[in-house]
């Protein structure tokens, strides 16, 4: 995995942590920034594992409003988004030729349809993000690459933009606590479109599948990766968890 460990150094992780302060006030710096990165650990983990990803067909599940679909055309992949909300879709004012509205856990598409299938952040939003994980499984083409990456309840980040440390005590608290703070709910609301995700389920349903290639901490440096396999201390620690897989 010599790509992409390569790019993961402490400078990388420096500038994706002060980039999140502006996920809920400048989307376009935050998730600008993520959808580069995120296309360049696709392209290195492809590298690695015998999948370029030019002219790949990819397929971006829960991609919101296209802020990624850029970063892949550059790099010659052919992007198709999927998401659930038509509000989220069109929150960018971003316009996409390839953009689908659908259900992550029931997949319109064909078994085996993908060179390339990730989501980003989005199973700590659903209530049965294994059932994403088995749906994006069956739309990724033999030797291809399912990626999932996703924070961990109990990392410092587990709350979203409801706190540091208020999770930790309890969704709910965080909900309330915020919503009294700022007189309005969360974006991510604790119970209906946020969940309490470990690092232990996530490992487990990936070894489950037999096709698990690689798990590390998305954002942090690659001397750090070691952290996946402790338990514990990996549910505070590793913050966001990656499972690349690929099926036979």
């Amino acid at each position: 995995m010599k790509h992409t460990r390569d790019m993961a150094t402490l400078s990388r992780s420096w500038a994706l942590l002060r980039s999140f302060r502006f996920e809920q006030t400048r989307p376009d710096i935050f998730y600008g920034g993520l959808a580069e990165d995120t296309a360049t650990l696709v392209e290195n983990l492809g590298r690695d594992l015998g999948v370029p990803l030019a002219d790949a067909l990819v397929l971006d599940v829960g991609g919101g409003p296209g802020y990624f679909a850029a970063a892949f055309a550059d790099r010659g992949a052919s992007y198709v988004g999927l998401e659930p909300d038509a509000g989220e879709m069109s929150a960018a004012n971003i316009r996409l030729s390839n953009s689908v509205r659908g259900d992550g856990t029931r997949l319109p598409f064909a078994d085996n349809s993908f060179d390339v299938v990730y989501s980003s952040n989005v199973a700590e939003h659903i209530p049965r993000p294994w059932d994403m994980g088995k749906e994006m499984l069956r739309v990724t083409r033999p030797g291809g690459l399912c990626i999932m990456s996703y924070t961990v309840w109990l990392g410092p980040f587990g709350g979203h933009e409801t706190g540091l440390w208020e999770h930790y005590i309890g969704g709910a608290f965080a909900r309330d606590r915020y919503t009294r703070r700022h007189g309005h709910p969360p974006k991510n609301v604790f119970g209906t479109s946020l969940f309490n995700v470990p690092c232990s389920t996530g490992l487990t349903w990936a070894e489950s599948t037999g096709a698990l290639k690689l798990a590390f901490p998305r954002y942090h440096p690659s001397w750090a990766w070691w952290l996946t396999k402790v338990p514990g201390l990996r549910e505070f620690a590793v913050s966001n968890l990656t499972l690349v897989l690929q099926p036979d």
